[in-house]
């Protein structure tokens, strides 16, 4: 994925209930879904992918109207990490999962991103 190398790649929102979101967006605007275990669905609309999460991988998504995360693409997640933290961001935690693992980060404004990669 070099040519996505620090790209927005992927928009995760929160849903409680994911039968419902899922019915709402397939209906409205025919977004298909591929599920990922009870708590996660992605989506995909014909131009952007991203992901409906009923918990939250590090819990901030727990609280209705969570903002959305957006999630960066990075080819070295170790070198974008320091690159946060020295431009002035905070790196809030790390995480791995199936196909990849992503850290979270607040900007230097509290906005929360995180930054993803599949090696």
């Amino acid at each position: 994925m070099a040519n996505n190398d620090r790209k927005i790649d992927y928009i995760e929102f929160h849903a409680p209930d994911l039968a419902k979101i899922k019915a709402f967006y397939g209906t409205v605007f025919g977004w298909k879904f591929t599920d990922y275990g009870p708590d996660y669905t992605s989506f995909e609309d014909g131009r952007i992918t991203g992901g409906f999460t009923a918990t939250g991988e590090d819990g901030a998504a727990d609280q209705p109207g969570a903002n959305p995360l957006v999630v960066i693409y990075g080819d070295d997640l170790a070198a974008l990490q320091r690159a946060v933290a020295a431009a002035g961001g905070k790196v809030l935690e790390q995480i791995e999962f199936p196909g990849g693992k992503r850290f979270y980060f607040l900007d230097p404004a509290g906005n929360r991103l995180a930054v993803w990669s599949d090696r």
